[in-house]
């Protein structure tokens, strides 16, 4: 896990929409279509396109729409239809609608916009994606032929099937690793031309946009021998969103956890879990290894909450208000190892947000560092019912004793 701790929010996801957006803006091939929050501006978007037929897709921030089911019991995130009026008629089934996929879990995400667009004749489906090697921290070219499927399982099972292309970050994409990976997916003539511009401008918008990722699933290779990025995925460079306002602009918060929005606004790292008892830790590290140990012991962490190197009280008192509000947590542990931060700052802030929220639920406190015996001695006088850990095992152990306990 990469967790940003630079800029407010840990990871950015686009609408697919979005994504063609990106496209169209570095002349990256792909479908005409247009995106619509009614059924009337459904209706409006087919209205403006060839003839023909149409695809409407749900817009979330989850795989799988195809094959999901809405919660209305209406069938699909993904339609074809004939006519601006059918897909008028889709709209109105589809928006407002809770869609449930195996990414969303059982709670589903419901569909507030949907694409509309000019559905193409697939001759065939392909991979491409560029990424950042994490072991040689160079962009790298990911090709396949086997498009519209899950490229881990084609990893696994044929990977034989999957090319690799490391690019010199200094030399950027050269014409003859364009033609290299339009040969190897089998894209000769006109379609390798076609082939060398999409990547070479995909590559530019990797860079120029700070992406983490571009992945193109499927690329295909249409009848009337076309080549375009039909969906894509995108990932951003957190630490670089500062130098990217266009990028920050289509943040869609209705889209992710309320938790993390809120935790956002504060400067926080938070990423939501699905266990009972919450961390607040100072430290992307020490935080991955809390929630360890709390399973380790025998519990279930409910979060990942950095909050820095040098928060102030006020942003603890932000990230204990956040952690209460979540009704699945049953106990807290606060794991502090004070380098640059002052333990006696965390524990004001512990102090004056249990108060303000009134906390009735078990708390474990672990203090180390700069400053711990004012920190300990402000939590011994302010009167509140926690207990403290000599070090990390002890704390959690007494943490998911005392949650089994009150359960």
């Amino acid at each position: 896990m990469c967790i940003s701790r630079t800029y407010p929010f840990s990871y950015m996801n686009i609408h697919e929409f979005q994504a063609r957006e990106l496209f169209a803006e570095f002349g990256v091939a792909t479908q005409p279509g247009g995106v619509a929050n009614t059924p009337t501006e459904a209706e409006t978007v087919a209205t403006g396109l060839n003839q023909g037929k149409l695809v409407i897709k749900a817009q979330i921030h989850a795989g799988g729409r195809g094959k999901g089911t809405f919660k209305n019991g209406f069938k699909g995130g993904v339609h074809l239809c004939d006519t601006p009026s059918e897909a008028k008629d889709l709209a109105s089934k589809m928006l407002g609608q809770v869609l449930v996929t195996h990414q969303t879990g059982p709670e589903g995400k419901e569909v507030g916009k949907i694409f509309v667009g000019e559905a193409v004749d697939i001759a065939r489906e392909l991979y491409f994606a560029i990424l950042i090697d994490r072991a040689t921290s160079v962009p790298v070219l990911i090709a396949s032929t086997e498009g519209g499927v899950d490229i881990e399982t084609v990893a696994d099972k044929t990977p034989e099937k999957i090319l690799r292309l490391s690019i010199n970050p200094f030399l950027g994409i050269m014409p003859y690793q364009t033609r290299l990976i339009a040969s190897s997916l089998g894209l000769t003539g006109p379609l390798m031309n076609q082939a060398s511009k999409l990547f070479t401008n995909l590559y530019r918008l990797f860079i120029e946009r700070d992406c983490s990722m571009v992945e193109v699933n499927p690329l295909v290779v249409t009848t009337d021998g076309r080549l375009m990025a039909l969906d894509a995925k995108f990932n951003f460079d957190d630490n670089a969103l500062y130098r990217q306002p266009s990028i920050i602009a289509m943040r869609d918060i209705t889209e992710e956890d309320p938790r993390e929005v809120e935790a956002s606004k504060h400067g926080l790292n938070y990423i939501g879990l699905d266990g009972n008892i919450a961390c607040l830790v100072n430290g992307a590290g020490l935080a991955m290894a809390t929630m360890d140990i709390i399973q380790h012991a025998g519990g279930s962490p409910a979060n990942f909450l950095d909050v820095g190197g040098g928060a102030t009280r006020e942003q603890v008192a932000s990230a204990f208000r956040i952690i209460l509000a979540d009704s699945r947590v049953k106990g807290i542990l606060v794991n502090i190892f004070g380098g640059i931060m002052d333990c006696d700052v965390i524990a004001n802030g512990i102090v004056e947000a249990a108060k303000e929220t009134g906390l009735s639920i078990p708390l474990v406190v672990r203090l180390e560092g700069n400053n711990v015996e004012a920190g300990k001695k402000t939590l011994a006088e302010s009167g509140l019912k926690l207990e403290s850990g000599e070090n990390i095992l002890v704390a959690a152990n007494k943490i998911v004793a005392a949650v089994k306990a009150a359960a």
